[in-house]
């Protein structure tokens, strides 16, 4: 049996050639990615900006899944008003990760990971000033399968941190059945998260910035290696990251 999986950093569902969100675009994304295990990325729950819809339930409902888990980092608008998300609260607009599922789930699981407690310079785009950004909570949502578990996750930018971050997520996934697989946006290269963990890369590719990438940081690693039948990245009609499918063979899913 084969089984693709796929990460998709989705930018709240933006589309960068006109900023505008629109369900129809992302729900045909997921559709074209064909993924029997989707994880997103910058999720929006609920939000004025993308319409007040819960974008994991419009991709589940496009790819015919079976099963879907969104998992919110904040609560409030992201990057203005909002604070740490401590509980499933799906009546409140929110932000986080997800994980999308065309075949059975046995168990959820979820870790949260704090932000760093320090502020850090970043550019401001189109000038020479940097501007001091907050860091923001991170979680990780994770599936048990039949014969594999399957976690999304989307670490700090803050260099380091997410590293710490990511030892973190190997140790917990370490107590879930193996095999386990972690995709995201790790925010880091695709070296430094394989140095990290010591698990295997199933997918080499760049993928940001989207239309012209420069960097891979968006991953799919394995905690033993596993049958890639193919693995590629995608450009899509939204967001500024490429998406990421890996093929499997040999599962017994």
């Amino acid at each position: 049996m084969t089984v693709r999986l796929a990460s998709f950093n989705i930018l709240h569902g933006r589309s960068l050639t006109d900023g505008v969100v629109e369900a129809a675009r992302l729900r045909a994304a997921a559709v074209a990615l064909d993924a029997d295990v989707l994880g997103m990325q910058e999720v929006d729950h609920l939000q004025a900006r993308t319409h007040h819809l819960d974008l994991t339930a419009e991709v589940a409902a496009a790819m015919g899944a079976v099963d879907h888990r969104f998992v919110a980092a904040l609560t409030g608008v992201p990057g203005t008003d909002w604070r740490p998300a401590t509980a499933d609260r799906p009546e409140l607009p929110s932000y986080g990760v997800a994980l999308v599922s065309r075949l059975p789930i046995r168990e959820w699981h979820v870790l949260r990971l704090p932000a760093t407690p320090l502020s850090v310079p970043l550019p401001v785009p189109g000038s020479r000033r940097f501007a001091w950004v907050k860091d923001e909570p991170r979680v990780v949502v994770a599936a048990e399968l039949e014969g594999l578990t399957v976690a999304a996750t989307h670490l700090s930018f803050v260099a380091g941190w997410n590293v710490v971050q990511l030892r973190r997520v190997r140790r917990w996934l370490r107590d879930l059945p193996g095999p386990q697989v972690l995709m995201g946006d790790l925010n880091m290269p695709r070296l430094v998260a394989t140095t990290t963990t010591g698990w295997t890369s199933l997918v080499t590719a760049k993928t940001y910035p989207a239309p012209a990438p420069r960097v891979q940081l968006d991953h799919v690693l394995a905690s033993v290696p596993l049958p890639v039948r193919s693995a590629s990245a995608h450009e899509m009609e939204l967001s500024d990251h490429r998406a990421v499918t890996v093929d499997l063979g040999g599962l017994t899913t």
